[in-house]
């Protein structure tokens, strides 16, 4: 199993509040699990977490953190993934993509897709305005709330 996966899944279960998680493809098997065998906690994964974005949010560099990322995307709406799933621009290989960067977009207007579990799903723009930025290459793989483009 890819370790992309791997991480997805581990990010998914710590968001979700889920105790465990097993998934299977093939012969490859994968539990992930909140509590270590006997319902002991693991504290690893938790831990590790806070502790990576603890230094920064420590000395009041949190707060600094999120405008960074914002500072420059406040200049339009964030079209955000609404799932997990890979980010594509065009609604085949061969094809021109949904938009480019400058375009004019209306709200409603298919922006691109996103697959997930074998499934195409059209994700359409929630803003009527031009495309500033696309923040995803194709191909990519994408997460919940991530943003994808920049309308203006």
């Amino acid at each position: 199993m890819d370790l992309r996966k791997l991480k997805k899944l581990i990010d998914l279960v710590q968001e979700s509040g889920i105790g465990e998680i097993e998934i299977t493809e093939g012969e490859e098997k994968v539990r992930i699990s909140r509590q270590g065998p006997g319902g002991t906690p693991m504290l690893m994964a938790p831990q590790m977490q806070p502790m990576a974005y603890a230094p920064a949010a420590g000395p009041g560099a949190g707060g600094a953190l999120a405008p960074p990322e914002a500072a420059p995307e406040p200049k339009g709406h964030q079209l955000k993934s609404p799932m997990v799933g890979t980010f594509y621009r065009a609604p085949s290989p061969g094809a021109p993509p949904f938009v480019e960067i400058g375009q004019a977009v209306t709200k409603g207007q298919t922006l691109c897709i996103i697959e997930a579990m074998k499934l195409l799903n059209e994700i359409e723009s929630d803003a009527a305005g031009t495309i500033k930025a696309i923040l995803v290459e194709n191909g990519q793989p994408v997460e919940y709330g991530q943003p994808l483009f920049l309308i203006e």
